[in-house]
């Protein structure tokens, strides 16, 4: 089992594609979800990301602003809906309740008129298997629209199971500083090249905002990472296709596609961050 695989020579663009599904759906590598102001969502598109996220039901009221956000990108012309990939998701796990929260998004969203992605929101192995087949037969008959399916799991094991058999196209996974776990039970395990596409959400759980730090004991001469280094992180894993992101503003968006240029973090500051999480989270102590 190799904790240390190498990282990849450079991270991805806004502008790359890749495919999603059978239905050769082209994406980018960065999903926009949740934003604070609706203008991040055509900055994103004009700064090249053609992939949105939408959640239903449970995370409603947070999407308001993306969901205002793909309206007005949506009213620039017709042409705009063909160029963009929308995922949406929904979490009831009971089967009969895996259709209306997709249905109330395309009601939401003027000029949306379909979702071509439909997501299982928080899947555990207790019961993704049951719906799993629903999703299975909206991307068959095309519910909605519907040409991909996928999960955002909670549970690693899980996850792993689905990518190496192909189960859903695209799978949303957690790894961050304050929870590598996938380091040792799941990237170590994965098929290559698996057709799921893996992309990672909470990228920047474990951030460390500068104020903490003297707080922590740590000096001025410690780096002090930026939370834009928190998505090289897990871009520095080559297993991972592409981040479900979340920044909120124009100017963060622009920030996101600048840090790129700096490239994967090195196995050091990997070290670095995850430790930092740790001293922080009160599961490590500062050596003198």
């Amino acid at each position: 089992m190799n904790l240390n695989t190498p990282s990849p020579i450079a991270l991805p663009k806004f502008t790359d594609r890749l495919v999603l599904a059978e239905a050769g759906l082209r994406v980018s590598p960065f999903c926009l979800g949740r934003v604070r102001s609706p203008d991040a969502i055509s900055a994103a598109f004009d700064a090249g990301v053609n992939f949105f996220f939408l959640s239903a039901d449970l995370h409603w009221p947070l999407y308001e602003e993306s969901r205002r956000g793909l309206e007005l990108l949506l009213a620039r012309g017709p042409e705009i809906r063909a160029q963009i990939v929308v995922a949406v998701t929904i979490y009831p796990t009971q089967p009969e309740f895996c259709r209306m929260g997709f249905e109330e998004v395309l009601g939401a969203v003027k000029g949306l008129d379909t979702v071509d992605v439909a997501v299982a929101g928080g899947a555990y192995a207790s019961e993704f298997l049951t719906r799993l087949p629903v999703y299975q037969e909206h991307r068959r008959r095309g519910f909605a629209g519907v040409r991909a399916i996928g999960a955002s799991f909670h549970d690693r094991q899980t996850a792993l199971l689905a990518a190496n058999h192909g189960m859903v196209d695209i799978a949303f996974l957690r790894y961050n500083p304050a929870h590598p776990g996938a380091r040792r039970d799941l990237f170590p395990y994965l098929k290559k090249p698996e057709a799921t596409l893996l992309y990672n959400f909470t990228n920047t759980h474990g951030f460390v905002p500068p104020e903490r730090f003297a707080t922590l004991g740590l000096s001025e001469d410690h780096w002090q990472p930026r939370v834009t280094d928190y998505h090289r992180f897990a871009l520095s894993r080559p297993e991972l296709d592409g981040l479900l992101c979340s920044p909120a503003t124009p100017a963060e968006v622009a920030g996101l596609g600048a840090a790129l240029e700096d490239g994967p973090l090195d196995a050091e500051e990997e070290k670095y961050l995850i430790d930092l999480a740790s001293l922080n989270e009160g599961r490590a102590e500062l050596l003198p």
